[in-house]
């Protein structure tokens, strides 16, 4: 389904959760470095809560909402499970965004929010994931063209 067949309401929604989800952050603390670099180091563990509160609704809907929905209202899309493999990219990736998140103090989702609550330092926190995904497609697109180009030569 593309972007044009979808509900009208699906993007407004998608905003709707994104403020719900940066209000929580903030309201929680969880947008301050400060509090969660605390918990990286055993000293305070709100973000436990807050991490069990979301995965308990999550569980929730994902267990509710095919058996009471039968569809997605607003995609129109089966409900089902979207496994990707378990392999050295994940273990690689999951790695690099740990350092990142220990060093900063900080994930993608909870930085936004963060400049919310006025941590205007935090661009610099953004800059580096950008800079970061920004090279990382560049490398993933140079090893997707080379295996292209040793696949065609055989």
């Amino acid at each position: 389904m593309s972007d044009t067949e979808r509900h009208p309401l699906f993007m407004p929604l998608i905003l709707v959760g994104g403020l719900i989800f940066g209000f929580g952050l903030g309201f929680s603390h969880m947008a301050r470095p400060e509090v969660v670099l605390d918990f990286l180091q055993f000293e305070d563990f709100g973000l436990v809560f807050v991490m069990f509160g979301g995965a308990i609704v999550t569980g929730i809907v994902y267990f509710l909402a095919p058996r009471l929905l039968g569809e997605p209202l607003l995609t129109k899309r089966r409900f089902e499970r979207r496994l990707k493999p378990f392999d050295k990219n994940v273990i690689i990736g999951g790695s690099i965004f740990g350092v990142g998140w220990g060093l900063s103090g900080i994930c993608p989702g909870a930085a936004y929010a963060s400049l919310g609550v006025g941590n205007v330092t935090i661009l610099w926190a953004l800059a580096g994931m950008f800079v970061g995904a920004y090279a990382q497609g560049l490398v993933r697109s140079r090893i997707d063209a080379g295996d292209a180009a040793t696949t065609s030569a055989d």
